[in-house]
């Protein structure tokens, strides 16, 4: 099956990933019948793709009309004949035991199409064994969503031993084209990337605890606050749920040794049915006060020994040919919400200290879950898991760059964390420019981000908090500078914003030229909630956009909810478009100001910007360049089109 042949989806169960996954899929134009075992199960999840679709028009995520027509794509059925007897691609996401999917796939086997591909949703068990059910092994892959899949970018395509390439061409195309980000896993393996990675922490954690070396406080404070994850550890293992982290684990543990021995700790939670935050009870009581982290009793050994067990399966990830490092950071990254991901996480602490940490947790306690990777070895001696071929080949690594015809395009591409800026955004953003200025085809620049949630939410505190004044005020100036070079680079620059742009993100879309937003766009400034202020040229580059009163609104109101229409009145975005047009005119803008005249584009920034506190220097700028315009081939290829009624063709020069 090409992916070009696929046109219906079946998914196989109702619940919580299942609705979700058929919502994916329809939204992206597929037909899709929704099956479960029971009409009430699959009614159920129909309604919630009928709930989720109403608030994403409600959000101006998608039309009225779009949610209408993605509702109609989805058929609920009971019946397992009529669900896959014509289906391209049958995704499986009934609940997460071997001999349940196996009984599933015996039955499937025998109404699906030949050529259909079947993939199953799991997170953890081995999709090698499920295809050997079925008699269809090489068109069998893994195609794992995370949870909600409506939200979640990362799907893991999963490969398993007798898997087809064409197969796992068609299906990361296929994630593609529900705009999630596929992730290769290479070799199936237990768990995976992200809870190959994640697991093992959560349960080296209750160890800690268990143990009697670090309070539920203390980890707590030290993941959230100090490695900057999304939420400290035990808060993550009350959101997912300690059955499912047991589950995972106690299966890790059967195939791959006693390294994943699950904690004591984890086990007498799930006994006694504090499972977190679903039974309203697990490391924190949610009917009586809920989550609360200190900021302040984060601990620096602790962080290591948590980022040395990490660090220890990534090493085993790139030595068993299970992932590459830089697919397991992005997983991680897009999966798990870390700012950065483990390997470069690693890399920068340094892989000999962890080494060393790992040998000593070894030595003192002789659990094998400390002994230390072959894989992490290697990369320790090679001085590190990025090494020079690595660099090159994911030398962006949070923004993508392309050139698309005339129009270089960056995408600030952080989803998981909502784009938000961190100082190696800020270093890949400079270099990006570097790049389209050293480029004489590229005539404009479209900036976007990853994404429908954000433009970019503002600077990433937790992957950078800076440690001293003189460093904030370095890390201010170096924002600053790169900002300001969307202003001085010699060709336009369009921000195209759809979802949030906030803090130093609407700094970065202040900087550009011109601004287009989607209606679902929100703008604010909001540092003052924070007792900042904007600090990557906030306080000087927005009073020339709107007016130094409109800006002292914005920025001494300290408001995030500022909506699109009301921004286009103050004159900072120069025009509003619907969710169904706004990615035609994005382009479409970003194409017509590419074929513009680039010398007087570029001497025309020059002028405004020599202006801007000087007119009589503006104006000089502006003479010098209006004499300089009339030395050049444009100029006359500019009067010859508008004498003979055509489109001028500029070639700079």
């Amino acid at each position: 099956m090409d992916f070009e042949d696929i046109e219906r989806i079946t998914v196989l169960g109702a619940g919580n990933m299942g609705h979700g996954i058929a919502e994916v899929a329809a939204l992206a134009g597929y037909d899709v019948r929704l099956r479960d075992i029971k009409e009430e199960f699959v009614q159920n999840g129909y309604d919630q793709i009928e709930w989720s679709l109403g608030k994403l028009a409600e959000r101006g995520q998608i039309s009225e009309s779009e949610a209408d027509a993605t509702l109609e794509r989805v058929t609920p059925l009971v019946d397992f004949e009529e669900a896959a007897s014509d289906a391209d691609v049958v995704i499986e996401a009934v609940p997460e035991q071997m001999s349940t999917k196996k009984d599933v796939y015996e039955e499937l086997e025998q109404y699906a199409p030949d050529e259909a591909i079947f993939a199953t949703n799991t997170s953890s068990l081995s999709v090698t064994e499920l295809s050997e059910v079925t008699d269809r092994p090489e068109q069998f892959c893994g195609m794992h969503f995370f949870n909600p899949p409506v939200r979640m970018t990362l799907v893991e395509v999963i490969s398993g031993e007798h898997t087809s390439e064409e197969t796992l061409d068609a299906v990361e195309e296929l994630a593609e084209a529900f705009e999630k980000s596929p992730v290769r896993v290479r070799k199936d393996s237990p768990g995976f990337i992200v809870n190959r990675v994640l697991v093992p922490l959560m349960n080296e954690t209750c160890w800690l605890v268990h143990d009697g070396v670090a309070t539920v406080a203390e980890v707590d404070s030290t993941t959230s606050f100090e490695m900057g994850m999304p939420m400290g550890a035990f808060e993550l293992g009350d959101q997912v749920g300690h059955d499912v982290t047991l589950h995972v684990l106690e299966y890790m543990n059967e195939v791959l040794g006693e390294a994943y021995e699950p904690c004591p700790l984890l086990k007498e939670k799930v006994e006694a049915e504090e499972l977190g935050k679903k039974t309203g009870e697990g490391f924190y009581d949610y009917e009586n006060g809920g989550v609360e982290i200190p900021s302040d009793e984060a601990r620096e050994d602790v962080a290591d020994r948590l980022l040395a067990v990490m660090a220890n399966e990534v090493g085993k990830l790139v030595e068993n040919d299970v992932a590459r490092v830089g697919d397991v950071d992005e997983a991680m990254g897009l999966g798990a919400g870390f700012p950065e991901g483990p390997g470069r996480m690693a890399d920068e602490h340094g892989l000999a200290a962890l080494v060393e940490t790992l040998e000593g947790l070894h030595e003192e306690t002789g659990h094998p879950r400390y002994a230390v990777s072959d894989g992490l070895r290697a990369a320790a001696e090679a001085g590190g898991f990025y090494n020079e071929d690595e660099e090159s080949e994911h030398s962006y690594e949070q923004v993508k760059v392309s050139v698309d015809g005339m129009v270089g395009h960056i995408e600030l591409d952080r989803p998981q964390r909502m784009n938000t800026i961190t100082p190696r955004m800020i270093d890949e953003l400079d270099a990006a420019l570097d790049e389209f200025e050293a480029d004489d085809d590229v005539r404009a620049v479209l900036l976007e981000g990853s994404g429908d949630r954000a433009f970019s939410a503002g600077f990433d505190a937790a992957s950078a908090s800076p440690e001293s004044p003189l460093a904030a005020a370095d890390m201010s100036r170096e924002g600053q500078q790169v900002f300001g070079r969307l202003e001085e680079v010699g060709m336009p620059v369009l921000a195209a914003v759809d979802g949030y742009c906030l803090g130093g993100g609407m700094e970065l879309a202040t900087a550009a030229d011109m601004r287009i937003a989607s209606e679902g766009a929100q703008f604010g400034q909001p540092e003052h909630n924070l007792g900042l202020l904007p600090g990557w040229g906030g306080t000087q580059r927005l009073k020339h956009v709107v007016g130094e009163g409109r800006a002292s609104e914005i920025i001494f109101t300290a408001r995030n909810d500022y909506d699109p229409e009301t921004m286009y009145d103050y004159g900072f975005v120069n025009e509003v478009v619907g969710p169904d047009e706004y990615d035609d005119r994005k382009w479409e803008l970003a194409r017509d100001l590419a074929a513009g005249p680039p010398v007087a584009q570029k001497l025309t920034k020059r002028a405004m910007l020599a202006g801007r506190d000087d007119t009589d220097a503006g104006l000089e700028v502006e003479a010098a360049a209006f004499g300089t315009l009339f030395t050049t081939d444009d100029v006359w290829e500019g009067l010859a089109a508008f004498q003979q009624d055509r489109e001028p063709e500029f070639e700079g020069k």
